[in-house]
């Protein structure tokens, strides 16, 4: 190993790979992304192709390792992260059998009303309440039901973290991480519920899953030929277990302790949250065993849309915006940001329902589809824009409250992600949940993280937590004001009030869209 070791961290996005390299002190030397793109073949369905993954992740590796000016062969150690539950299907010839179900598709509704009709014990994750048509069982149970030809085929059926570690590796392994998380894994009960498995008829996808399921940050195995050419660097460096996006970049940020939580934004946004003991309830997930930190138990929350909706906006509705932001020579979200900071708290009545893809909690309720009221004709695109903010940090908000009433306290909120450049968009959120925002250094959470995983795996720091202490540092935080969080109190409750009334309308539209779907394909 180097005297000054470097580490590269793999992150794979919902739009793209991005590859961090790093010093052993956290400070990033370069980041390279490459963009691709996801197809949508109908309402709530998502699909990406592994194969555009792994080109992006190689040429972005290049690109990072040749503008880094870092001598590849100085590079102590790579981990990844990757969006999940998104599933990849392999052959017996390591062949991808069809497009992967990406994280944010929801077709397999129906079976996840299934898995929590079984009445598993493994369902006190999600209090016993609707389990998510993103995770692990209902989308293998789908493929079985739906395609079994790739079902039947499949060898390997895996999360896209732990093929990237496959494909990096030659080494077949689950991060704990992904397989809690996503798949109902629990060590302090033997590891996988073959009983819920069982009772859904896919008993056997627990000999398709990788067979060994190792922590974040352990050794897997050393780069291989194939891959260390194509991504230009040295074969054989060190390799450890990574990790879900959002889960490695609470890492990134430092919840690595009881208390504190990430609030990690993006396209969507993922909540996490660690604690010295375990806390169940309805309306969020949790709490995971050993799924972070060896020795703790993490809480999640999420929300499907954020991010997308907000770039939704702008690239449908905010053409004006777009046109002044080239003319000035600027970003267009400073526009946008711009012409709705003067929009008072509550954007005149205005309301938005962040479901555009469904509701991952409280709810978890994959039919739920977004909306916005109470317009009149004195709102503008910035009324709407700021709503469409306001509206997200609202269900920020609800999942705080659920957690709340079952005694985990969401204390210290470390935030990163792309829409942490919005100072707005982050004060929103401190004033809504009345909590102090704080931001690291390094803002790329999810890249850091990896690199702090690689960093363990490699040697470099005996632990997850040594690594943070080195690696991760808090620039700043922004503080709630008490005056707009007691005006967004009464804008929280309409928030909330709206779903359980709409819930019905919501469910019997994406019904119906799904059956004409079915029957335009017939």
């Amino acid at each position: 190993m180097a005297e000054a070791p470097y580490l590269m961290g793999i992150d794979g996005g919902t739009g793209g790979v991005r590859v961090g390299i790093f010093d052993c002190e956290g400070t990033a030397l370069v980041f390279r992304g490459v963009e691709h793109g996801t197809n949508f073949p109908r309402s709530g369905w998502a699909e990406q192709s592994p194969d555009d993954w792994w080109s992006c992740l190689c040429e972005a590796s290049r690109k990072a390792v040749a503008d880094s000016g870092v001598p590849p062969e100085e590079i102590a150690g790579i981990s990844t992260d990757a969006t999940t539950c998104t599933v990849v299907a392999m052959d017996g010839q390591n062949r991808v059998l069809r497009p992967a179900l990406l994280w944010m598709d929801v077709r397999a509704s129906d079976q996840a009303l299934r898995v929590q009709q079984t009445g598993d014990p493994a369902l006190k994750y999600n209090g016993y309440g609707p389990s998510s048509a993103e995770w692990m069982p209902s989308k293998t149970l789908w493929l079985k039901e739906n395609e079994p030809e790739t079902y039947d085929a499949a060898e390997r059926i895996c999360d896209y973290a732990d093929w990237m570690t496959f494909r990096l590796t030659g080494e077949w392994t689950a991060s704990i991480n992904t397989a809690s998380f996503r798949a109902y894994y629990d060590r302090d009960t033997g590891g996988w519920p073959e009983s819920l498995y069982d009772s859904l008829g896919i008993g056997d996808v627990l000999e398709k899953f990788p067979p060994r399921v190792l922590d974040m940050g352990a050794a897997v195995g050393g780069l291989t030929k194939e891959a260390a050419e194509e991504m230009g660097l040295p074969e054989g460096i060190p390799v450890a277990q990574g990790g879900g996006d959002a889960f490695v970049g609470a890492l990134g940020l430092g919840v690595t302790e009881p208390g504190k939580l990430a609030l990690i934004t993006g396209s969507s946004h993922v909540i996490v949250g660690q604690a010295a003991e375990p806390h169940y309830g309805r309306g969020f997930f949790g709490s995971y065993t050993d799924g972070i930190m060896p020795g703790q138990y993490s809480v999640e929350g999420g929300q499907v849309s954020t991010g997308s909706i907000v770039a939704w906006f702008k690239n449908q509705f905010a053409g004006e915006a777009m046109a002044e932001a080239k003319e000035r020579g600027v970003d267009p979200y400073d526009v946008l940001n711009e012409q709705a900071r003067d929009i008072p708290v509550g954007s005149d009545g205005l309301i938005v329902i962040d479901y555009f893809q469904g509701n991952r909690t409280p709810y978890t309720d994959p039919l739920a589809r977004g909306m916005m009221w109470g317009l009149s004709l004195g709102h503008t695109p910035a009324h709407m824009f700021r709503a469409i903010l306001e509206g997200i940090c609202y269900g920020t908000e609800h999942i705080f409250r659920t957690m709340r009433e079952k005694g985990f306290q969401p204390g210290e909120c470390v935030v990163a992600g792309g829409p942490t450049k919005s100072d707005l968009w982050m004060q929103m959120h401190a004033d809504v949940s009345n909590v102090p925002v704080s931001f690291t250094t390094e803002g790329e959470g999810p890249v850091l993280g990896s690199a702090m995983l690689a960093a363990v795996g490699a040697g470099v720091y005996p632990d997850i937590q040594t690594a943070a202490e080195h690696m991760v540092h808090t620039e700043r935080t922004i503080e709630p004001n008490p005056e707009a969080h007691e005006a967004y109190k009464f804008y929280v409750d309409r928030y909330i009030d709206t779903y359980p009334q709409m819930r019905e309308p919501m469910h019997a539209t994406a019904r119906h869209l799904a059956g004409e779907g079915k029957m335009a394909e017939a």
